[in-house]
């Protein structure tokens, strides 16, 4: 996750090295991602590493073009300049960048990226004025919440490593930065495919808003809503894996979900906090 001490470029698509903090920018009680006790976790076949420059981001792009345009087919917008076959975009630069490698080679080369999250912290989002999430939708209601709230985006898994063990592995470090760091709010888009004209997420969201909608105080309207009233709702449907992890976790949805025409999908508004999660994850996650 990015750090209240990252020191954004103002380049859309230059990703900046990170720089040791002062001491004023230690004292605000958020550790870098490559300066915390564990920056890389190890499971088994798998490592976790925070980016540490601008190389390994963009193995983290390529992945992401590789699922987002190639397999799904988004029509991505890339900054004049930006290398080909990359996912980039002006937030790029003002967040840190997980990464989940499968082993290293025999030659001690770094395995292949095969899992990654990139996430913005508070301070980086005042820096660039905004999360991407408010392109999508009002976040009015969560005002009060940002001072410890941090987003979540462009999570995706290689094709061949979908069996569940990178998306743990990468929520391990997730939780583990939250609590270490003492911020208690995640919140993030999560994306289902409207390959077929949009029934299944509308149906998706007529079940999770009688189970696990969020209080009328913490809902955000989407800026261009998915038109639910004109789709199929009643579908016997079930929700994407990484939507049934996060709501495992304790997540709510948000609201109604917004239409993302570039990467046709429907996005639904989702938030977790940290106190919301159950205990056996957080054993899991956390050791206590």
């Amino acid at each position: 996750m990015t750090s209240e001490n990252f020191t954004a470029a103002h380049a859309v698509w230059t990703m900046p090295l990170h720089t040791p903090p002062s001491r004023a920018e230690s004292a605000a009680g958020v550790a870098r991602a490559g300066e915390t006790e564990s920056r890389t976790r190890r499971s088994p076949g798998l490592q976790v590493t925070w980016a540490a420059h601008e190389d390994e981001v963009r193995e983290a792009q390529r992945l992401r073009y590789q699922v987002f345009a190639t397999e799904l087919g988004a029509r991505l917008t890339v900054p004049r300049g930006a290398p080909a076959g990359h996912d980039i975009d002006v937030f790029d630069a003002y967040c840190e960048h997980l990464l989940v490698r499968c082993a290293t080679t025999d030659d001690g080369e770094p395995g292949q990226v095969v899992g990654t999250y990139r996430v913005l912290t508070p301070a980086a989002a005042k820096r660039i004025g905004g999360l991407y999430s408010e392109t999508e939708f009002d976040l009015t209601r969560l005002r009060s919440l940002r001072p410890k709230m941090v987003e979540l985006g462009r999570s995706c898994v290689h094709p061949d490593w979908r069996s569940g063990g990178v998306i743990l592995a990468l929520w391990s470090a997730l939780t583990e930065f939250m609590h270490r760091n003492r911020l208690d709010t995640m919140i993030g888009c999560a994306s289902i495919s409207m390959r077929d004209g949009g029934h299944m997420a509308a149906s998706l969201w007529e079940q999770l808003r009688h189970t696990h909608l969020a209080p009328i105080e913490r809902q955000v309207p989407p800026r261009l809503p998915l038109p639910v009233d004109a789709l199929q709702r009643q579908l016997c449907v079930d929700a994407p894996a990484l939507i049934r992890g996060y709501l495992r976790c304790g997540a709510k949805v948000l609201g109604p979900p917004a239409w993302d025409p570039d990467f046709n999908t429907a996005d639904l508004p989702m938030m977790m906090r940290m106190d919301d999660l159950p205990g056996r994850y957080r054993k899991h996650f956390l050791g206590n």
